[in-house]
């Protein structure tokens, strides 16, 4: 059995470096999978148990061999994500025993430590950068008035000012065998630029790299920042009441039946239920939601969610490992291991674009010399300028940015994606499924009619015997099921039958139920249950479920239970169709007449009725076989009863899962509210991402090859050589963070 842990990677703050990582550690033997997440800081590693201590030493080995400046430690707190919590505001808190903080920036230290890392660079780079401008300058104007000597060593001071910690990089990453990483490319192009004599230009692209390092590094982290903020759903304490007294607290030491109290404006720490007091919750960190929901006594409230108004005493119902709020940010966070191809591109692009590169320089600088092309000189710089421009930091940082800003924007309007490869399939999608009950309508049955055997239709608001007769049996048969057809029965019966009276009851998926009750086998279903039982049963002229009861082989009568279409469903398949979906279909075990009403209130393509499970996958299936080959087909279900054909669909979507486990787990996507009109939103921020990661992958690569085009030529120098590198990846990061601005999707 394969044991799976998280880890933070501290230090880690190469893109390149990171997907070298990844892949040095994957291919360790007994490793099931590793997947590091650059904008997280994050190892997964999976391993067999057995193995598994094992497996850890060797993925530091490696770790320490390969970035021996970053510091690998485990990830803990609720088992699978977190560290300790702090308890403290995060805009006072220095203490130093605080290990991790999701809305601080820095990963596996304390917030002190985090901005005072980021300051400290700051300040570090801005000194050198001033200083090596200012040896410069002053190199370049009193270049008549110094010796050969003189002039060489300002410009050596200057170039070491600025340059030392990537020639430092450079030569730990020779003995390690990292030979094309970004460093030494850029020591050899500089320090080859000395070779021939161009002092000044050699000082200055070290320059103006280190310059394009510190937009860099600001970049990404405001990216972090801005992605933490967008989650920063977790709670910090928790107020618990015992022996009368609130006792603050981790939200972690907190058990299931312990009661918080929740003051307006703070956020409920667990899932828990209002046992006194009510107010208004603010939903939205975790459904998009503006409008606030009234709460009262036993109301379930979620964690994450913003306390509004009143004071609420709560009784807590998860801990906080298996709370909403954690599962959320555990799939968020977790999203960057499931790559989009774009990512296994980018990653693999990158292992052979630069080698190739560094190979052209090396051709550039010798063959046209032997041919007589020109001097050694004028070759050689134009090689250097070549080593400049092949890093591939650019597309390794910006695309992961993309999906991963992507995800962040889609949870904070109610969205959860796994992965970025279900969002680029997302992107992708050209049919969607829909099953029908709970996602198309309101799920909220209630009996509409009653037609006893031999009579007319009857209004159960009227208390009519024989209506009344018809129910109670039905809902006696019902007594133990919870689907809400059962329930709406029961209601209508208006009273709780004598489950004494009832034994022997046996449910078949897409049928109905059979029960003995007082002795006598009563049956409840449809049509299809009633044939097997040769029992003839009337059509029903009225859009409905209908539900068909007999007793001891006789026709008792149907009842027809009524499902209010959602509010902004017929908006929610307009809305999808103008995203350009070419087909939308719902499949249902309902009656057909029931299914073909609602297909054309809402203005659907298909609609297949009387299905039991298995005929859904057919459907489904058939759907598959007639997409395009890129295209994809989602399915919108409630991830529960629709687990077989979720799992066939390229997409299995969840709808209305807030607080639902099992929907949370089964899906693909997860739409934390009852609005279809989520779907059409979800697949234009897929769209919107995928369309920021081309636009950086055909930018940056035109770019560079325009660049290693006018250098081989001699019509560009390393000034321009400097900007396809940096200058490309600070562009192709900002450009990225747009995935993250979701408000007016």
């Amino acid at each position: 059995m394969d044991m799976k842990k998280y880890y933070h990677l501290e230090g880690l703050d190469c893109a390149n470096c990171a997907a070298e990582l990844e892949r040095a550690i994957g291919g360790l033997e007994q490793v099931s999978s590793a997947s590091i997440n650059f904008m997280a800081k994050r190892l997964v590693l999976e391993a067999p148990e057995e193995q598994y201590e094992a497996v850890l030493e060797r993925t530091r080995a490696t770790i320490a061999e390969l970035e021996p400046g970053v510091e690998l430690t485990e990830e803990t707190g609720d088992g699978k994500r977190r560290a300790k919590q702090h308890t403290h505001d995060h805009d006072h808190c220095d203490c130093q025993e605080c290990y991790e903080c999701s809305a601080c920036e820095g990963g596996g230290s304390s917030p002190a430590d985090s901005g005072e890392r980021d300051r400290a660079y700051l300040r570090e780079q801005i000194i050198r950068i001033v200083g090596c401008a200012v040896i410069l300058v002053a190199a370049m104007f009193m270049r008549d008035e110094m010796s050969f000597l003189s002039e060489l060593l300002m410009y050596l001071i200057a170039y070491l000012f600025i340059g030392y910690d990537i020639l430092w990089k450079a030569l730990r990453g020779i003995f390690r065998g990292k030979v094309f990483d970004e460093n030494f490319l850029m020591s050899i192009a500089t320090a080859g630029a000395f070779v021939i004599g161009e002092y000044p230009e050699g000082v200055a692209v070290m320059l103006f790299y280190q310059i394009g390092e510190l937009f860099q590094h600001y970049a990404v982290s405001r990216s972090r920042r801005s992605i933490a903020g967008l989650m920063d759903i977790r709670p910090d304490y928790a107020n618990v009441l015992v022996d009368g007294e609130i006792v603050t607290g981790a939200p972690e030491d907190v058990e299931i039946g312990d009661v918080m109290v929740v003051k307006a404006g703070e956020k409920i720490p667990l899932d828990g239920v209002v046992i006194e007091g009510n107010s208004t919750v603010d939903t939205s960190a975790l459904t998009g939601e503006s409008l606030p929901r009234e709460v009262k006594e036993q109301d379930e409230v979620l964690s994450g969610c913003i306390n509004l108004t009143g004071l609420l005493h709560i009784r807590v119902t998860r801990e906080f490992g298996e709370s909403t709020v954690s599962k959320i940010l555990d799939l968020v966070e977790n999203a960057g291991s499931k790559k989009a191809s774009a990512e296994n591109f980018i990653t693999k692009f990158a292992r052979y674009y630069t080698p190739i590169v560094v190979g052209l320089a090396v051709l550039l600088a010798v063959i046209p010399p032997l041919a007589g092309l020109g001097t050694w000189g004028e070759w050689v710089y134009r090689a250097l300028s070549f080593l400049v421009v092949s890093c591939p930091c650019a597309l390794v940082i910006s695309i992961p940015l993309g999906f991963f800003g992507g995800i962040g924007g889609a949870s904070r309007r109610g969205v959860l994606i796994k992965g970025g490869n279900y969002l680029e399939a997302l992107a992708r999608t050209e049919v969607v499924v829909f099953d029908k009950t709970g996602t198309l309508t309101e799920g909220k049955f209630a009996v509409s009619a009653v037609y006893p055997a031999g009579g007319g239709r009857l209004d159960p608001a009227q208390n009519d015997p024989a209506a009344a007769s018809l129910l109670e049996r039905a809902a006696c048969a019902e007594v133990y099921s919870n689907h809400p057809i059962s329930q709406s029965i029961r209601a209508a019966y208006g009273k709780q039958p004598d489950e004494t009276r009832v034994t022997d009851v046996t449910e078949a998926g897409g049928h109905g139920v059979s029960a003995q009750v007082d002795g006598k086998l009563v049956l409840a279903g449809n049509r299809r249950l009633m044939a097997e039982h040769k029992i003839d049963a009337p059509e029903i002229p009225e859009a409905g479920t209908v539900v068909y009861l007999a007793e001891e082989g006789r026709y008792l009568g149907a009842i027809v239970i009524a499902d209010r279409v959602k509010p902004d469903a017929k908006r929610a398949i307009a809305d999808l169709k103008a995203a350009g979906v070419k087909k939308t279909v719902m499949l249902t075990g309902d009656a057909d007449a029931v299914a073909q009403a609602v297909a054309r209130e809402l203005g659907l393509d298909e609609a297949h009725a009387e299905l039991l499970p298995g005929d859904k996958v057919d459907q489904v299936e058939r759907l598959l076989d007639g997409k395009s080959a890129k295209g994809k087909l989602a399915f919108v279900g409630d991830g529960i009863n629709d687990a077989p054909v979720l799992a066939r669909a390229d997409i299995g979507i969840a709808m209305g899962a807030l607080g639902s486990d099992a929907a949370i787990e089964a899906a693909d996507v997860v739409l934390m509210t009852d609005e279809p009109s989520r779907i059409a939103t979800a697949m234009r921020i897929s769209r919107r991402t995928l369309r920021i990661v081309k636009q950086n992958i055909v930018f940056a690569l035109l770019v560079k090859v325009a660049v290693l085009v006018l250098v081989a030529f001699g019509l560009s120098t390393m000034w321009e050589a400097v900007f396809a590198d940096v200058g490309v990846s600070v562009i192709a990061i900002l450009n990225s963070m747009r995935a993250l601005r979701v408000k007016k999707l």
